[in-house]
């Protein structure tokens, strides 16, 4: 389908666009409306418009006999795709008319921390013609749940039908690649008064299954589930997997799993592979809902999903909304095993404004006396009340004062020094850090503005270096006192919206790819595998976050002082002795040797 768009209200010419995109040249526009034409097949006997990722709030009109309505359909939650079914008969015309938020749920994209490029109104993800059978199944979405007996899959099936049908739709399962289980095979009724679309629902019971594990605790066994009505067939890939949250770790399918992550403001599946390369474990959808292409490939590469709803910033919201879009974010994402985690309210509460004071010496100097917000969390527990078991929920990530139940802890950058991060976890405790770290340029010219410039004199090598520095020392005190740690973020977001000078962020990769210094400190503050060092003791903390026993050799050197020691650590566990470190060495190298090869890093003291 080739299409076309204009601003709402633009009397002008429409232009040729790319659907799915974000078209450039409409950034900061508050409505498009696309539009589009397409000849139907004749030997097709029912067509569907699918739009998927339409962002934030649309009407779809579509000429012809649509199936089961009339006039436009209204479209408000852009993390489920929109299904329009019509007969053939000549050309399909489609209008899409996209608005921006309306409400609170705009999340991610309606901040400035995304550029304007990154959050025009319209068609992201996929569009296409499908056309079919009558009847045919339309969607899939199936969430698997561990039961006492092996494990239960409430499978919902969307059916588009030319008239009144009582069918019967068969499912059959299947193992997908080397997983050497049993298929199986049953049918579910389903019963339809008239045309259009329609969702059923059938549960199917699965004995001994086998269980999807993230990477570093197992296989990533999946199966796939298909659901065959007439002449029309549709399949899913999915998986077992079962998490819950306790004490700063995630329990996946009962295993503990030590929370290494990083926050997405990007939504491209080559992040994946990103992400793995500084030996995260999780990846959190930061007020966004990400992609299916995401999922699929976190699925494939046994990577934990944290995904947020849209919804960040200070302001009360429509809770039954929320509860809404929580049940059915739920059930959208459901189908993949890497769903781990549904965070409700991103950062509800600004400290500053209830706290340190608006200035930026006020922020930079960290005033320390008890900060206390006014916030109260009901809503964000109600909404995540709405979540379905086998999933961990986080009602609240906030910083310092807030009753959260994840901290956005930023010392080094908003306040303080990154070494602060001690203190302020005494005085504020929390075994998850959601966001930490610093800005840094990309390249010589670019711009993060005065909270840069008063951190950093200088170019991009000394902005990265601030940067490294910053996730190297608040990575390693959160793993030295076992708590789980998500770095804010993985990837600058590309483009420069109203603020044209911007070309740089938080991302410890630019918006190209290339990396940062800050990619290789945290790569390294994440290593399974890491030793740390106790400033206030001198004591040395060797993490072992693998699933197997830690046999190692510690050795390290503070100034011409060296020292060495043989340690052991249990699976998941952790070993701490005292280095006997001279009084009043400055910072000390650490070196580990593990099974032939060695990790290393350094510590102020």
């Amino acid at each position: 389908m080739e299409w076309h768009a204009a601003p709402v209200g633009d009397s002008g010419a429409e232009q040729p666009v790319d659907v799915p995109g974000r078209p450039a040249a409409f950034a900061g526009e508050e409505a498009v409306r696309y539009t589009a034409a397409a000849d139907v097949p004749a030997d097709a006997e029912a067509a569907t418009l699918v739009l998927d990722g339409v962002y934030a709030r649309a009407e779809v009109e579509v000429t012809g006999d649509r199936l089961g309505g009339e006039g436009p359909v209204e479209h408000d939650a852009y993390f489920e795709p929109v299904r329009v079914p019509v007969r053939p008969g000549g050309s399909l015309e489609a209008a899409v008319t996209c608005h921006a938020p309306r409400d609170r749920f705009g999340g991610l994209h309606d901040t400035d921390l995304v550029p304007d490029e990154q959050a025009v109104p319209g068609v992201w993800w996929d569009a296409r013609l499908e056309t079919h059978p009558l009847p045919a199944v339309a969607d899939l979405q199936v969430r698997p749940e561990r039961t006492e007996a092996g494990a239960r899959l409430h499978v919902r099936t969307t059916v588009v039908t030319g008239g009144p049908l009582e069918e019967r739709v068969t499912y059959s399962l299947r193992p997908e690649g080397e997983l050497s289980t049993r298929g199986m095979m049953e049918r579910g009724a389903v019963e339809v008064d008239g045309p259009g679309l329609t969702t059923v629902e059938h549960t199917i019971e699965v004995r001994d299954p086998a269980l999807w594990w993230p990477h570093p605790l197992g296989a990533q066994h999946r199966y796939t589930l298909a659901a065959k009505l007439g002449d029309s067939e549709r399949s899913v890939t999915t998986g077992i997997c079962e998490v819950a949250r306790e004490d700063g770790r995630l329990l996946v399918n009962g295993e503990p799993l030590p929370v290494r992550g990083v926050n997405l403001l990007t939504d491209d599946p080559a992040d994946v592979e990103r992400a793995l390369e500084v030996n995260a474990t999780l990846v959190r959808g930061h007020a966004q809902a990400l992609p299916p292409a995401v999922y699929e490939a976190c699925d494939e590469a046994g990577l934990l999903v944290w995904q947020d709803l849209p919804l960040t910033g200070p302001g009360e919201f429509d809770v039954a909304r929320g509860e809404e879009l929580a049940a059915r974010l739920a059930a959208r994402y459901g189908t993949y095993p890497s769903l781990a985690a549904v965070g409700v309210h991103d950062d509800p509460v600004d400290a500053f404004t209830d706290g340190l004071g608006s200035g930026l010496l006020d922020r930079l100097r960290l005033r320390w006396r008890a900060w206390r917000t006014s916030y109260d969390r009901t809503a964000a527990e109600a909404v995540a009340d709405a979540v379905p078991d086998g999933l961990a929920s986080i009602p609240v990530v906030g910083g310092p004062g807030v009753d959260h139940d994840a901290a956005a802890y930023y010392p080094g950058w908003d306040y303080g020094e990154a070494a602060d991060l001690d203190r302020l976890l005494e005085r504020y405790p929390a075994d998850l850090l959601a966001e930490f770290g610093a800005g840094a340029l990309a390249d010589e010219g670019d711009s993060l503005g005065p909270k840069h410039d008063a951190r950093v004199d200088g170019g991009a090598e000394a902005s990265q270096a601030h940067q490294a520095g910053v996730l190297a020392a608040v990575a390693g005190r959160a793993r030295r006192r076992g708590a789980g740690a998500v770095a804010f973020a993985l990837r600058d977001p590309a483009g420069s919206g109203a603020r044209g000078e911007r070309k740089a962020g938080m991302g410890v990769y630019a918006a190209d790819g290339e990396p940062k210094a800050g990619r290789d400190a945290l790569a390294t503050a994440f290593e399974p595998v890491q030793a740390f060092v106790d400033p206030a003791s001198g004591a040395a903390v060797v993490v072992n976050d693998r699933p197997e026993p830690l046999a190692a050799t510690l050795s390290w050197a503070a100034g011409d002082e060296t020292g060495e020691r043989e340690l052991e650590a249990d699976p998941m566990g952790r070993w701490a002795g005292d280095l006997s470190v001279p009084t009043g060495a400055e910072d000390v190298e650490l070196e580990l040797a593990v099974d032939g090869w060695t990790v290393a890093t350094g510590s102020e003291l």
